[in-house]
């Protein structure tokens, strides 16, 4: 089995630094008896000749070097040892390297603090400057996450032109490694976030297969970087990594909710209804609702009962005073407490992390609709998200709300063909491209549609085929995998449409895929390029015909 060069060189270097540390520290216990024997000898005490004094000045002075470099050694033996855990654990896929391109440190602040906060989960993670990057190093990595920033008119930042000069202009293939893009940039310039996407597309054609679809910031918006930081949750599989900046988010109240598929096998999936306590804010369709969820108020009570504290304290919070129990519902719970000061224990509180959902309506419904499936948690008990909207919150209670936009998914501004595709709650992005495409008088629209069983499992059934009977979709391809012997999916639909779609292609269309990251879109993915080819796909990707919104 051949080896990566270079590989071997922090396994043979803690070996060297380890004979060192044996050397020094036998040197040293050597010191210390030669300095015993002189005590034992009674000559401690006695005046020493002038050599004699600087003989033993200088063998303290050894003595104090000799403790220095093996302290100084020791360090750099754990950090080099952690460097070799965190290599092997990007290599081998249960770890991740953190590559930052900055200009003005923009990039490097935000690398660290993506660092930092998959480390609090548990991560294996490593930073890397990218001139610490070349073609070799790249080639032994799994996964890796780039936070890139853009200076100029679409150029590399000063510390990324070698890489530039010496790997990208290089014949390279990289077919094992998985990478995220966080591209940071300035939408005035023309060519927006130029080298994250130029270092994505190099990236793809060298083989590279990404994690999720590139974000794009512009000038530092917030709402794109809690984007990143709903990928890093997927990636550690954590949906409650805290937010990098404390939320600020409107009233809603929860106005209705029904299940959208009663007797399903699959987990029930809700119809969520929210309207807002002031103006109705405006979005478009593909944008994202944040929720600030609660804890279940079960929870909230044995916390209180087990610290015996009384939830009707009232404590002050931002300048408003309100209940403890208030307070409590909205935050993680601490572990453990053995403090008895209520105001202190506010304080200390930090607020459970959003949740992402896709909206399924558009402004002029006058609300905010939401589709989303229960989910338990191992012990059966209901996530935190979909528990709160779906179970505890009671009709006309207080939601907390903020729209994120996600330009990424916005639907064409031209009169050119859209081919939706999703499958289970993903049709909620796709329902509310539709009510605005078709409100807007566009009507080229296909839609593929993929769940369970037809019967229980069709969401929006009667609108659906309502816009299909009235040419507002003008094709309708559907795909309910358990309803026949043989599983049939939303990718099958497009085998079986192959000539067609690449007419749709030709003619312009867009294609927004919304649904599981597991299992559907890898598939349509597939699919896509067995039909149109790779150079076609990535074409598309660059022009952004090819959207996706996958979770």
């Amino acid at each position: 089995m051949s080896r990566e060069p270079g590989f071997l060189h922090p396994v043979v270097g803690n070996l060297l630094v380890g004979l060192l540390l044996i050397l020094l520290v036998g040197l040293l216990l050597i010191l210390l008896a030669l300095l015993a024997m002189a005590w034992q000898a009674g000559s401690w005490n006695v005046p020493l000749p002038p050599m004699q004094r600087i003989g033993w000045a200088a063998l303290a002075v050894f003595a104090y070097l000799l403790l220095t470099g093996w302290l100084l050694l020791r360090r750099r033996a754990q950090a080099s040892t952690q460097r070799l855990r965190v290599e092997i654990a990007a290599m081998t896929g249960t770890g991740l390297t953190v590559v930052y391109a900055s200009q003005t440190g923009f990039a490097e602040a935000t690398a660290r603090q993506t660092v930092a906060t998959l480390q609090s989960a548990g991560m294996q993670v490593e930073l890397v400057s990218i001139q610490q990057l070349d073609a070799q190093r790249l080639a032994t990595l799994r996964r890796v996450l780039f936070v890139v920033s853009t200076t100029g008119e679409g150029d590399a930042p000063d510390m990324a032109y070698a890489f530039v000069a010496k790997v990208m202009h290089e014949a390279a293939r990289y077919p094992q490694l998985q990478f995220g893009m966080l591209a940071l940039g300035d939408s005035a310039y023309r060519n927006f976030c130029g080298f994250g996407k130029s270092l994505e597309r190099w990236l793809r054609h060298c083989g590279a297969q990404p994690l999720f679809d590139t974000v794009d910031v512009d000038n530092g918006d917030a709402g794109a970087l809690r984007h990143w930081q709903y990928h890093l949750g997927q990636l550690c599989g954590r949906g409650d990594l805290p937010d990098w900046q404390e939320p600020d988010y409107a009233r809603w109240r929860l106005h209705s909710r029904r299940v959208l598929n009663p007797r399903s096998v699959g987990g029930p999936c809700f119809e969520v209804t929210l309207k807002p306590e002031e103006a109705l804010p405006d979005w478009q369709a593909g944008d994202i609702a944040e929720i600030g969820p609660q804890n279940p108020p079960a929870d909230v009570s044995a916390w209180l009962t087990r610290h015996a504290l009384d939830g009707g304290i009232t404590v002050v919070l931002h300048g408003a005073r309100e209940d403890l129990r208030n307070v409590l519902a909205r935050s993680t719970l601490p572990a453990a407490w053995a403090g008895s000061d209520a105001q202190g224990l506010a304080d200390g509180l930090v607020r459970l992390p959003h949740r992402d959902y896709s909206i399924a309506s558009v402004p002029t419904d006058g609300s905010i609709q939401l589709v989303l499936r229960q989910w338990r948690l191992d012990d059966g008990r209901l996530g935190i998200g979909t528990g709160w909207l779906t179970e505890y919150a009671k009709p006309g209670d207080e939601i907390a709300l903020r729209i994120r936009a996600n330009a990424n998914f916005h639907a064409p501004s031209g009169d050119v063909p859209m081919l939706l595709i999703g499958n289970g709650t993903g049709i909620a992005s796709l329902r509310g491209l539709l009510k605005q495409r078709i409100a807007a008088g566009r009507m080229r629209n296909w839609l593929i549609f993929g769940e369970r069983h037809r019967q229980h499992d069709f969401f929006y059934q009667e609108e659906i085929e309502a816009w299909h009977a009235r040419g507002a979709i003008a094709r309708l391809d559907l795909a309910f995998s358990r309803d026949q012997a043989e599983r049939r999916y939303v990718q099958h639909c497009l085998d079986d449409s192959a000539e067609e779609l690449r007419t749709w292609i030709a003619e312009g269309a867009v294609i927004f895929v919304c649904g599981s990251l597991a299992g559907m879109a890898p598939a349509v993915d597939a699919s896509l390029r067995a039909i149109l080819g790779e150079d076609a796909v990535q074409d598309l990707i660059a022009r952004s015909r090819y959207r996706r919104d996958v979770y």
